[in-house]
C-alpha cells in the first residue's frame, strides 16, 4: 500500500462533532473516491459522537490492536480481493509517536510508519454483519482499519489518534508563523480543542502550552501587545495546570518589563495561587518559584505596592483563622528564602568576598571565650622553632637572631592582644586567615573548652558554627554590605512577607520550625538592615506562649547556634542592648526550660550578656544570676564574686540577692572573704556599667581586669585608679585614649601587663607610660606608635620583656 503520498490534510477543527457519513460508500466497496465514485449499493452506517456524553478517556501512547489495510478498488478483481470474505487482520503493538503511528513489529500492513500528515480522515464506524469496534483511517489510495476488543477501547484509540493528528498539525503551523493575527486565531483554536477534548491526561493541556512556549521562545521580537494577547488566549489552560519552564521564563520577563499590566493581576494571579496551593517541590520546578517571585515583585511595583502584596498574602491564607491549604506556607517561605539569597548572590560571588564558612570556622570562637595569644617579643630572641602554617612566632630572650615577622596583609586589621604575664602558662600563638573583608584568628579555648574538645573524638571538625563565624573579631563588625537599589527593594518586599507570615497564629509554629536552622546566608546575617527587619519575626516567636514556637529560638541540634545566640548581646544581629535576648530568656525560663541544663548553657555561652543586662537592671537577668548561684552552676570563686557584685549594683538585684542569702548562708560567707582577683566585663559594656559594678562591692583584691571589646573610653580611668592591686589590664579594641593613659601612669605604679591593641592612643599618651617602671608586657599593636617613641619606651622601662608593635610605624 502506498502511504508516502502527500495527500493534503483536512481542515483543523476544534469541536467533537463528526459529520454524518450516511452517503459515503461502504468500506471494501469503494471506488477511486472521486466525484464519479459509484457504490455497489446503499448501506446503513452509524457514527459515534464520543465525548458528547461525558465519557472520559486516558490518552493512549501504545497498545495492542488488530490492523487491516485496504486499497481503493479499481477493477473487478480488486473488488473481490478487498471483499470482507478475503480480508486479513494482523495483530500489532502500535505506538502513537509525536509524528507517526508505528508498529513494534514493522511487517505486513505496518511495514512502514503511518505519518499523521497522510491521514486524510478519521472515523468511528460500525456496520451490520461486519467486524465490530473499528476505527477507519483514510489515507491516499486506501484505508486502514483498526479493530479494538470493545467499544471503550475503540473510542479511546479514536480520540487518541485524533488528538495526536491535530497536535501534529498545530505544531507544524505554529512552528512557522507568517501573520501574527492568524497565529493568534490558531492559538485560540488550539486552546479550545484542548479544553473540549474528552481525553483526561496531563499532556492534553501541557502539550499546547509547550507548543506556545516554543513559539514565544523562537520569536522574541513580538510586541508587548502581542504578548498580552497570547497570555490572555492561553489563560483558560492555566487555570488547572502549572505553566511549563519555558513559559515561566516568558511570564517572568513580562512581570519584569510590564509589572503594571492588567495581565499580571487578571491572568497571573490565579496561576500563582494554584502554584502556591498545589506545588509539592520547587526543587523539581525551580522556574515556578522564580515566576512566583517575579509576580510578587510586580505587585510591589504598583502604586499601593506593599498593600497589594499584603492583600495577596491574606488571600492565600483565607478569611478564617485556619488556612485550608497546607502547602501555601512552605511554598511562600521557599520563595522568600530564594529571593533573599538572590539579593546577596552578587556579593557572595564577588572576588573579594569573605572566606567560606568552613574556612572561617577553622579559626574562630565566641568572644566570651577569647584568651590573649602570645605576642611578638622583640628584645632578646630565642632560637627559632618550626612554625605551624600561618602562625605568628614568639621571639624570646635567648641566643639566636630574631626571626623576620610575617608580612602585613593588605588593608590589615590585626587583632593580636598582649599575652598573659610570664609567671602564667602561655598559650600558643594564633593562626590568621586574611581576606579583604574579614580577618579571623585561631585562638585556643579556655581549660573547660579544651577538656570538651579532648573528650570529643571528632576533634572539633564538625559542621561550622555559624554564629561563631560572625562573632570572631571586631573586624567582622566592619563588614560593609551595600546592596544595589533593586536588590534592596527585593529584600524589603520579601522580608515584609516573612513578617506577615509570623502574624498568623496558625502559620507561626510551622514558620518557626522552617526558620529554626537559620536558612539564610551568613552575608545576610551580617547585614544590619536584614537582621533588623527579621527581628520582628523573632520577636513574634519570643512572644508566643506555645512551646512548639518559642523552642525554635534555640539551636536545631547540639553544636549549632540559633536565633537565641544571634540576637544576644554581642551577636551581630543585636541592636537593642539585649532587650530581645531578655524576652527570649524570659519565655524559655517560663516554660519547661527552667532546668539546670539550660542554666549551664547560659553560664557557658552567655554569662557576659546576662551579667551586663543584670547590671542595667533587667529583672529577668537578675533572676537568672540568682538561679545560677542557687543551683551552684558557677564553680569559679572569682566569677561568683563578680556575679554577687553585679547583683548588688542595682536595687532589684540587691533585694533578690538578700532573699537568696537568707536561703543559702554560705554566699554571705563567700562575700566576706574579699572581692575577686580576676574580672572580665561583658562586651559592649560602657563607662557607666563599669562604674556601677565597681561601686557595688569590694574590689581591693582585683589583680586582673579585662575590658576587651567593650565601649569604655578614657573616662573610665577615674574608676580604674581606685583599684590599688591591679596588675593586668586588657583594653583591647576599646576607645580608651591618651587622657586615660596619662591618668593611669600617675596612679597605677604596680601595673605589669597592659594591652592597648587597636585603641586610639598616640605618642602623646604612650610617652606617659615611661613612668610605669613595673611594666613587663606591653601590647601596642595597631596603634599610632612611632619609632622614636618606641625607642624611648625601651630605654625607660627596664623590666619590659614582651612588646607587640606590629602594624605600627615602629614595626
Amino acid at each position: 500500500m502506498d502511504r508516502g503520498g502527500g495527500g493534503g490534510g483536512s481542515e483543523l477543527h476544534n469541536n467533537q462533532f463528526y459529520q454524518c457519513e450516511e452517503n459515503k460508500p461502504l468500506l471494501g466497496e469503494m471506488s477511486e473516491g472521486n466525484n464519479n465514485t459509484k457504490t455497489a449499493g446503499p448501506c446503513k452506517r452509524s457514527v459515534h459522537h464520543c465525548g458528547g456524553g461525558g465519557m472520559r478517556y486516558k490518552l493512549l501512547h501504545e497498545g495492542d490492536i488488530q490492523v487491516c489495510a485496504l486499497k481503493h478498488p479499481r477493477t473487478f478483481l480488486s473488488k473481490i480481493l478487498t471483499s470482507k470474505f478475503l480480508r486479513r487482520w494482523e495483530p500489532h503493538h502500535l505506538s502513537l509517536l509525536d509524528g507517526s503511528l508505528t508498529s513494534a513489529t514493522p511487517t505486513g500492513y505496518m511495514e512502514t510508519p503511518l505519518s499523521y500528515s497522510t491521514i486524510e480522515d478519521l472515523q468511528l464506524l460500525s456496520w451490520d454483519n461486519a467486524p465490530k469496534y473499528c476505527v477507519q483511517l483514510s489515507v491516499p489510495g486506501g484505508t486502514v482499519l483498526l479493530q479494538a476488543a470493545n467499544s471503550y477501547l475503540r473510542d479511546q484509540w479514536f480520540h487518541s489518534l485524533q488528538w495526536k493528528k491535530k497536535i501534529y498539525k498545530y505544531r507544524k503551523v505554529l512552528n512557522n508563523p507568517s501573520r501574527w493575527d492568524v497565529v493568534l486565531k490558531e492559538i485560540r483554536a488550539l486552546v479550545d480543542m484542548a479544553l473540549s477534548s474528552p481525553l483526561q491526561d496531563d499532556s492534553i493541556h501541557q502539550a499546547p502550552l509547550h507548543i506556545i512556549s516554543t513559539l514565544l521562545a523562537e520569536n522574541s521580537s513580538l510586541s508587548p501587545q502581542d504578548h498580552e494577547n497570547i497570555i490572555v488566549a492561553i489563560a483558560p489552560l492555566l487555570e488547572n495546570n502549572h505553566p511549563p519552564p519555558d513559559l515561566c521564563e516568558f511570564f517572568c520577563k513580562h512581570c519584569r518589563e510590564r509589572p503594571r499590566s492588567m495581565v499580571v493581576i487578571e491572568v497571573f494571579t490565579p496561576v500563582v495561587q494554584r502554584i502556591l496551593k498545589h506545588n509539592m517541590d520547587f526543587g523539581k520546578c525551580p522556574r515556578l518559584r522564580l515566576f512566583t517571585q517575579e509576580y510578587i515583585l510586580a505587585l510591589n511595583e504598583l502604586n499601593a505596592g506593599m498593600e497589594v502584596v499584603k492583600k495577596f498574602v491574606h488571600s492565600m491564607h483565607g478569611p478564617t483563622g485556619q488556612c485550608p491549604h497546607p502547602r501555601v506556607l512552605p511554598n511562600l517561605v521557599a520563595v522568600c528564602l530564594a529571593a533573599i539569597y538572590s539579593c546577596y548572590e552578587e556579593f557572595i560571588n564577588s572576588r573579594d568576598n569573605s572566606p567560606s564558612l568552613k574556612e572561617i570556622r577553622n579559626g574562630c570562637q565566641q568572644l566570651n571565650d577569647r584568651k590573649p595569644p602570645l605576642p611578638l617579643r622583640l628584645l632578646r630572641p630565642e632560637p627559632p622553632t618550626p612554625p605551624p602554617p600561618a602562625t605568628l612566632l614568639p621571639l624570646t630572650a635567648t641566643s639566636s637572631p630574631a626571626q623576620a615577622p610575617p608580612p602585613a596583609p593588605s588593608n590589615p586589621a590585626p587583632t593580636i592582644p598582649i599575652s598573659t604575664p610570664p609567671s602564667l602558662p602561655l598559650s600558643p600563638p594564633p593562626s590568621v586567615v586574611n581576606s579583604s573583608e574579614i580577618l579571623v584568628e585561631l585562638e585556643r579555648n579556655n581549660n573547660s573548652a579544651n577538656a570538651k574538645r579532648n573528650a570529643d573524638p571528632s576533634g572539633g571538625n564538625g559542621e561550622p558554627n555559624l554564629i561563631d563565624c560572625l562573632l570572631v573579631s571586631p573586624a567582622v563588625n566592619t563588614l560593609s554590605i551595600q546592596l544595589p537599589a533593586q536588590a534592596d527593594r527585593v529584600l524589603g518586599c520579601f522580608a515584609l512577607i516573612l513578617k506577615m507570615l509570623s502574624d498568623y497564629d496558625d502559620w507561626r509554629p510551622a514558620l518557626a520550625s522552617l526558620l529554626q536552622p537559620i536558612p539564610f546566608p551568613k552575608e545576610a546575617l551580617a547585614h544590619a538592615k536584614f537582621t533588623k527587619e527579621l527581628k520582628y519575626v523573632i520577636q513574634r516567636f519570643a512572644e508566643d506562649p506555645r512551646q512548639e514556637v518559642h523552642s525554635c529560638l534555640l539551636s536545631v541540634r547540639s553544636g549549632k547556634d540559633g536565633w537565641f545566640q544571634l540576637y544576644s548581646p554581642g551577636g551581630v544581629a543585636c541592636d537593642d542592648d539585649g532587650e530581645l535576648f531578655a524576652s527570649m530568656v524570659h519565655i524559655l525560663m517560663g516554660s519547661c526550660y527552667k532546668t539546670k541544663k539550660f542554666l549551664l548553657s547560659l553560664a557557658e555561652n552567655k554569662l557576659g550578656p546576662c551579667m551586663l543586662l543584670a547590671l542595667r537592671g533587667n529583672q529577668t537577668m537578675v533572676e537568672i544570676l540568682c538561679l545560677m548561684l542557687e543551683y551552684n552552676i558557677i564553680e569559679n570563686k572569682d566569677t561568683q564574686l563578680q556575679i554577687i557584685s553585679t547583683l548588688e549594683s542595682t536595687q532589684v538585684g540587691r533585694r533578690m540577692y538578700e532573699q537568696l542569702c537568707d536561703r543559702q548562708r554560705e554566699l554571705k560567707e563567700l562575700q566576706r572573704k574579699g572581692g575577686p582577683t580576676r574580672l572580665t566585663l561583658p562586651s559592649k559594656s560602657t563607662d557607666a556599667d563599669l562604674a556601677r559594678l565597681l561601686s557595688s562591692g569590694s574590689f581591693g583584691n582585683l589583680e586582673n581586669l579585662s575590658l576587651a571589646f567593650t565601649n569604655v573610653t578614657s573616662a573610665c580611668a577615674e574608676q580604674l585608679i581606685k583599684l590599688p592591686s591591679l596588675k593586668q589590664l586588657n583594653l583591647w579594641s576599646t576607645q580608651f585614649g591618651d587622657a586615660g593613659l596619662r591618668l593611669l601612669s600617675e596612679h597605677l605604679a604596680c601595673l605589669q601587663v597592659l594591652n592597648l591593641c587597636e585603641t586610639p592612643v598616640t605618642d602623646a599618651g604612650l610617652l606617659a607610660l615611661s613612668s610605669m617602671k613595673s611594666l613587663c608586657s606591653l601590647n601596642m599593636n595597631s596603634t599610632k606608635l612611632t619609632a622614636d617613641t618606641y625607642e624611648d619606651l625601651k630605654a625607660k622601662l627596664p623590666n619590659l620583656k614582651e612588646v607587640d608593635v606590629r602594624y605600627t610605624e615602629a614595626w
